[in-house]
């Protein structure tokens, strides 16, 4: 049985490829050699890169998770100053405001910093927006007059969540309204209408003196007679 199938495949061979089954039996030897030479060299080249590859991936992982450093107090600083940390200077924290409380919400760059959801509240008082969860321009203030009761409360879950997630730096110093001279020229006026009232009386004593002495020569003069 076994000879018949030899002598069938060798006749086979013979048939299809033209050559010995010798002749044959060492093409296939070769071409295996050469492929497990090919496989072997693009194998190392992948191993080489691959390794390149995780090597990049562990730096930029290592990088990534560095420990913040310490959030700085700043004490009370203008708005205009909290500008400058929005996200843009990598090297500066990233703050945001709620209700003129500044926190530091650095952990959460991915959220509030450059290319983040959040990113247009960092570097500013957004109480508005967020109690009216808004993302226009109009409402990136701390001014929080004329909002709604539902509107505090949602504002005051978002302070509520800042308070216990992230470190308060600071406070948003408010500007000295200036003293106009309205309130002088009302002093003025009233000072003014005062004289007004008080200068009758002034003149009485004197209209009665006046009386009393066109009164008198009149009573010597009957006196007389």
């Amino acid at each position: 049985m076994a000879l018949q199938l030899w002598e069938t495949a060798k006749e086979a061979i013979a048939a299809y490829t033209g050559l010995s089954p010798a002749t044959f039996f060492t093409v296939l030897a070769v071409l295996g050699a050469v492929y497990y030479v090919v496989s072997g060299l693009f194998g190392s080249h992948d191993a080489i890169f691959g390794s390149a590859a995780d090597t990049h991936h562990v730096q930029r992982s290592s990088e990534q998770m560095q420990p913040l450093p310490p959030p700085v107090q700043l004490g009370e600083i203008m708005e205009e100053e909290l500008k400058q940390y929005d996200g843009s200077d990598p090297k500066k924290p990233l703050l945001m405001a709620i209700k003129g409380q500044i926190y530091d919400v650095s952990q959460s760059r991915m959220f509030y910093g450059p290319g983040g959801p959040y990113a247009l509240f960092a570097g500013k008082d957004a109480s508005r927006a967020l109690a009216r969860m808004s993302f226009e321009d109009k409402d990136l203030t701390g001014d929080i007059s004329g909002l709604g009761p539902f509107e505090l409360e949602a504002l005051q879950d978002w302070e509520y969540k800042f308070m216990s997630k992230y470190v308060k730096v600071g406070s948003i110093k408010k500007e000295e309204v200036p003293v106009t001279n309205g309130a002088s020229n009302d002093d003025s006026a009233e000072k003014k209408e005062g004289d007004v009232a008080t200068k009758p009386v002034e003149d009485g004593p004197s209209e009665s003196a006046a009386v009393h002495s066109a009164e008198t020569p009149s009573g010597v003069d009957a006196a007389k007679e």
